[in-house]
């Protein structure tokens, strides 16, 4: 069968963005659909659910899906589909892939909070119930009604946790007793979410042995930022922004509470790194892994980050930019709630997507400002009481 052609005369694909209401779904939603491929969402608007249950709320004020897209057809031109349901309901979803015929799937539709996995026993089984199940359902809904998808899995780069070797993609080439073998890269995930993640990809990876699925595991980063090409192109497609102490990522989280004049709240000593990447090339990263697809019956793993850096370094970068601004930010030690270790190695490879055409964007002292000004633009809508952690990996 051809493949469809955009405007451009590049490639066209039908690609599903489950989760394409979150922070990272969103932008990658419209990015795709600019770009000229036919996106459906599906989404069950469970996170802002969430914000109701904790009492949070995004620093950025969101319109509902439903608005949000019929301003992208406004603005754009561009026509998103849009279909509301849970990734566990298996009759709805197989119903979505049967119609929809897509040649992609992007699966950020989990629960992505670390300590939200945290908070008590119910919360840790209903993370990896819902993302268990839903990545199950997935794989079923693909081998059954549209066997020739591409799966392109959010991972997280949290599944390989904090080795004393080099990371590599996905997979390492060990010699034992005079064998060698290419295994799946060992993993020690560090809360019950990034467990979640890594039963995901063993369940993925069995799925593309027995039935021949092709799949992509991108290991992301912790993504910053706020904007893209598209959320800037009108103020009612502008992303949601996390800053509270469960959903709120490490450098977001300091820029909001430098321009709110709180301490920013380093945990532990802030030696612990991690590896980081802008919004911009998250959706970047998606559409080529969306183009240059797996083959049927591989399974294979994209470290997606663009550079690392200790927690502690992050801080200082805000607090440097901060004053620029005429901003007087400082940093508070907090005690670490997480089971972690510090001053620890960490080198993780990440040139599989680099190699197929990404080209990073870095954490530039012009990054941060923009993200301080529309940061700034939106005080009044911070809570305080959301800022410091109250859960704990500890009894």
């Amino acid at each position: 069968m051809q493949q469809a052609k955009n405007d451009n005369g590049e490639q066209r694909l039908r690609i599903i963005v489950a989760g394409g209401d979150g922070f990272c779904g969103w932008p990658t939603a419209l990015y795709l659909s600019n770009r000229g491929h036919d996106v459906t969402i599906v989404d069950s608007l469970v996170r802002r659910k969430i914000d109701d249950e904790l009492g949070s709320n995004s620093l950025t004020p969101i319109l509902s899906l439903e608005e949000r897209v019929a301003a992208w057809k406004s603005v754009s031109g561009k026509d998103i589909d849009v279909r509301i349901g849970d990734l566990s309901d298996y009759e709805f979803l197989s119903a979505v892939v049967r119609d929809v015929q897509p040649e992609a799937f992007v699966h950020f539709a989990e629960q992505r909070s670390a300590p939200y996995s945290m908070i008590d026993r119910e919360h840790a089984i209903y993370t990896q119930r819902t993302n268990v199940e839903g990545t199950l359902n997935v794989l079923w809904a693909i081998r059954d009604f549209a066997p020739e998808c591409h799966l392109v899995k959010l991972g997280t780069m949290g599944e390989y946790g904090q080795p004393n070797i080099d990371i590599e993609e996905g997979f390492i080439e060990i010699e034992h007793r005079g064998r060698r073998d290419r295994l799946p890269f060992p993993k020690q995930p560090g809360s019950f979410y990034h467990l979640s993640k890594v039963h995901d990809s063993d369940n993925i990876m069995f799925a593309c042995k027995i039935w021949d699925i092709a799949a992509t595991d991108l290991n992301q980063g912790i993504v910053y930022g706020l904007h893209t090409d598209e959320t800037r192109m009108d103020p009612r497609l502008v992303n949601r922004f996390d800053y509270d102490a469960v959903f709120g990522t490490a450098l977001n989280r300091f820029l909001i509470q430098a321009v709110a004049g709180h301490p920013l709240t380093v945990y532990g000593d802030g030696s612990q790194t991690r590896g980081y990447l802008n919004i911009e090339d998250t959706v970047r990263c998606i559409e080529i892994a969306c183009t240059n697809p797996a083959s049927p019956g591989e399974f294979r793993v994209f470290n997606q980050f663009t550079e690392s850096f200790s927690v502690e370094e992050l801080a200082v970068k805000v607090v440097t930019t901060a004053s620029n601004f005429g901003i007087d930010a400082r940093i508070d030690y907090l005690e670490n709630p997480r089971v972690e270790k510090y001053d620890h190695y960490y080198n993780a490879v990440n040139t599989r997507l680099i190699d197929l055409g990404l080209e990073p964007h870095v954490l530039t002292e012009v990054v941060l400002g923009e993200i301080l000004e529309s940061a700034s633009a939106h005080t009044d809508r911070v809570r305080n009481e959301l800022i410091l952690p109250d859960v704990t990996w500890r009894k």
